[in-house]
């Protein structure tokens, strides 16, 4: 499941179901929407802005730096000054995590069973639009 989150809001905009077996750059494309500027992305998504799909967007790609290199950053002030800005990738990044929360906890979608990728593709997209309710019913329940 590759999901495409609003920053401000927090809700899902585009969801693509894949096999476990295709790359997370594979369906990068559709998860882009087109009115984004900045794109943060995690470590996965290395070389997205070399795609040639996505160089004739005008986006800003933000993608996490790898564990085993982030790890191996030195305790120089430059070394600190790239941990600082990967802490501040990852607090964008977060919001990408919470509707997985949703999806797992709250309605208990924690794994998957062969069913056939279009039975999967259904309920993952139902499941994100249930997601997308939940997170925003606060809003909905105070404008009635």
């Amino acid at each position: 499941m590759h999901v495409g989150v609003e920053s401000e809001s927090g809700l899902i905009h585009s969801v693509e179901t894949t096999a476990a077996n295709v790359h997370d750059l594979t369906p990068a494309a559709e998860l882009v929407h087109g009115e984004e500027t900045v794109v943060y992305a995690d470590a996965g998504y290395q070389g997205i802005e070399k795609r040639p799909e996505m160089q004739s967007r005008c986006i800003g790609f933000r993608v996490a730096m790898r564990p085993g290199k982030r790890r191996a950053l030195s305790d120089t002030p430059e070394g600190r000054v790239d941990d600082l800005i990967e802490t501040a990738k990852a607090h964008f990044r977060s919001k990408v995590e919470h509707p997985f929360r949703v999806i797992k906890r709250q309605f208990g979608f924690q794994k998957t069973r062969l069913r056939g990728m279009l039975k999967n593709s259904c309920k993952v997209k139902v499941l994100a639009a249930l997601s997308n309710l939940f997170m925003a019913r606060h809003q909905l329940l105070c404008r009635t």
